[in-house]
């Protein structure tokens, strides 16, 4: 994981109220000082906040956060968007950023079902096999962001390393909480569990803008594009209890799954 000098986080996620109002959504703040609005939109490894700004300018009516465990990055961030607030009043003021670890402290900070939208774009590919553990899309984390999305809720991955595209794809189609939605359009990327993936009757990427504007907006998707690069996308959906198969959930406590 990257180097960090320790960082304070609430207990639970009642904890942390009273500062989505008065440090992050000032604009959203109700009359009992907390926000009239949760975050619904998640960006873990922001980065320099490209997609971030990108979602709160398109859905200015939903609270976006971006989540880093780097702190002059999340530094910068926070002083991106200020400075968005200050060039374009009543704009940007849904958007927040907040330094941590995601892969320990989000349930410190989200509540079950809370999310409609998380997002990972250009994660690290930790290539060597014994750093595997520290990816981001995993069985274990998937649980956690299953929990943490509303039923019917989007998980979005895009990524430039093919291997890892195939690594998400694979733990995704793997989990019993989720279904594939849609996917970038490159035939030599094919999931191993395919077959048991609910892809059937899935739309065209074009539909969903959330998809645009993660291979456009964010800055290592530019850098990509300029390099001639190719972006690897999926999109997947959180199953309501009604569509879960039971195999799959018995499947997942197989130890060979776990990881």
């Amino acid at each position: 994981l990257s180097h960090n000098d320790g960082f304070a986080y609430p207990l639970n996620p009642e904890d942390y109220s009273l500062k989505w109002s008065s440090e992050h959504y000032p604009a959203f703040r109700s009359s009992n000082g907390e926000v009239s609005n949760l975050v619904e939109y998640l960006d873990i490894g922001m980065g320099f906040g490209g997609l971030t700004v990108a979602l709160a300018k398109q859905f200015p009516e939903k609270l976006v956060l971006g989540m880093e465990i780097r702190a002059k990055v999340c530094e910068y961030v926070k002083l991106r968007i200020e400075a968005l607030r200050k060039d374009f009043p009543c704009q940007y003021q849904n958007a927040s950023c907040l330094r941590t670890n995601c892969m320990r402290y989000l349930p410190n900070y989200f509540k079950k079902a809370q999310l409609e939208k998380i997002f990972f774009c250009f994660p690290d590919p930790h290539f060597k096999a014994k750093n595997h553990r520290r990816r981001i899309i995993s069985t274990s984390l998937l649980s956690e962001y299953a929990y943490f999305l509303k039923p019917g809720g989007k998980l979005y991955t895009i990524t430039d390393v093919k291997e890892l595209h195939v690594w998400h794809m694979e733990k995704c189609d793997a989990h019993p909480l989720f279904a594939l939605e849609s996917k970038s359009t490159d035939e030599s990327v094919v999931a191993a569990t395919d077959e048991g993936s609910h892809a059937s009757n899935m739309p065209e990427v074009e539909e969903d803008i959330c998809v645009r504007i993660m291979q456009e907006e964010t800055e290592e998707g530019k850098k990509v594009a300029r390099l001639g690069g190719r972006k690897h996308f999926a999109v997947y959906r959180r199953l309501r209890d009604d569509e879960i198969q039971l195999n799959k959930v018995l499947q997942l406590w197989d130890t060979d799954t776990i990881g």
